[in-house]
């Protein structure tokens, strides 16, 4: 539990050995090691990644008796959560990894092409992406007949434009295909109908960056790591009142306090896991774990000592989900500007229990009624926050 040092991720790795490890297994063996394993996307809703490909591989076309050129893989490099950066560090410092995991999925569910959605905020990193693609060509580890098993894959990038829910894997696919970047409704679901109507599968760059490891170490290695049903590392992305932020790689099943005090914070009264659409938790919490069947998160922990106004940091997370929705549906739409505008009347003395109490109603009911992740976390910190410091949202 070393800053940017963690037991999986930045451990020494000799390129292309995991790819090669597959090719000697056979996709059927990868995707069944993956399954053994039991990695779940790194992403936050913690799918399993061995079910989302097999729903890929398994998709039957009875217009394409072949179409192994029409299957895709999509890194999703949309880091757009408010306080998460994890993603950029292995961008920046393991791009090899994420690019081997890529070849690993595709190779794994007959795709043909790798597609890197990359965060608009992000294009410093373009010349380095294409640059590293570019001589993979060259080297015979992207394109036709890969490493001479007769295997075809390539990769390519395509920007985002920067649009938080964008991150979510319709709206994703929506942009890349050229349209404004709005969810689609499900189903289909891109495992059957994603990029270009093709079976898609998209995964984030911290999950596709645990597969060569997976494959040379073992499932049996991976699985002691973490917990039952979370196996396996976690990257964080930790900042705010804490005197070491930075992204830190630690095992499933690490308690909160733990985490602060690998981050230096003291004199803590709350801590936001997951970003803005994830929960506030107080101090009484803070042995509680970091893993999905307790407290999951796509990565990012901010920390907040006394000095902190709950119902401003709450005022502030609003703010922002008002502003990124997409307008699609109406309960995000008109529903995150009413909690808005509740919490405004509450700092003016206007907002009474009973409009508060049909105010945490609304939440819940966007939680069920929205269309994509974006309205629906929305509940997410409004109902902890307001649950767990109601003193400060009124009084604050």
């Amino acid at each position: 539990m070393t800053e940017r040092k963690g037991p999986i991720l930045f451990r020494p790795y000799t390129a292309f050995s995991g790819m090669r490890k597959a090719f000697e297994m056979g996709n059927a063996k990868v995707l069944a090691t993956v399954k053994d394993a039991g990695l779940r996307g790194r992403g936050g809703a913690g799918f399993p990644t061995a079910m989302k490909w097999k729903f890929a591989l398994d998709d039957i076309s009875k217009d394409h008796q072949d179409y192994s050129k029409d299957r895709f893989i999509i890194c999703n490099a949309d880091e757009g959560e408010p306080g998460t950066f994890k993603d950029r560090v292995l961008l920046e410092e393991q791009l090899g990894l994420l690019l081997e995991g890529m070849l690993i999925a595709g190779y794994t569910i007959r795709a043909s092409t790798g597609i890197i959605f990359l965060r608009g905020e992000y294009n410093y990193m373009w010349d380095q992406i294409k640059g590293t693609i570019l001589r993979w060509r060259a080297e015979g580890m992207l394109g036709e007949n890969l490493d001479g098993k007769g295997f075809d894959f390539d990769i390519h990038i395509r920007m985002g434009a920067g649009a938080y829910v964008c991150g979510e894997e319709t709206a994703l696919i929506e942009s890349m295909e050229g349209y404004r970047g709005e969810p689609r409704n499900r189903p289909p679901f891109p495992v059957n109908a994603g990029f270009n109507k093709r079976p898609t599968v998209v995964n984030n760059v911290e999950t596709l960056c645990q597969l060569p490891h997976i494959l040379n170490e073992g499932a049996d290695w991976f699985k002691k790591i973490g917990t039952e049903e979370s196996t396996g590392s976690k990257l964080l992305s930790i900042s705010g009142d804490c005197s070491k932020p930075g992204v830190y790689e630690v095992p499933f099943g690490v308690t909160i306090q733990a985490v602060l005090e690998l981050a230096g914070a003291v004199g803590i009264k709350a801590v936001q896991v997951g970003g803005a659409s994830g929960i506030c938790l107080s101090a009484h919490e803070f042995d509680r774990t970091i893993c999905f069947e307790d407290v999951p998160t796509g990565g990012s922990i901010i920390i907040f000592n006394t000095t902190r106004n709950m119902r401003e940091v709450l005022v502030n997370f609003l703010g922002f989900f008002m502003e990124e929705s997409c307008g699609q549906c109406t309960p995000c739409r008109y529903g995150t500007e009413c909690l808005l505008d509740g919490i405004l009347q509450l700092s003016r003395g206007e907002c009474s229990d009973e409009y508060l109490s049909e105010l945490l109603d609304l939440s819940d009911s966007m939680a069920i009624a929205s269309k994509c992740g974006l309205g629906q976390s929305v509940a997410n910190p409004f109902r902890s926050i307001i649950e767990r410091f109601r003193g400060e949202i009124y009084h604050g």
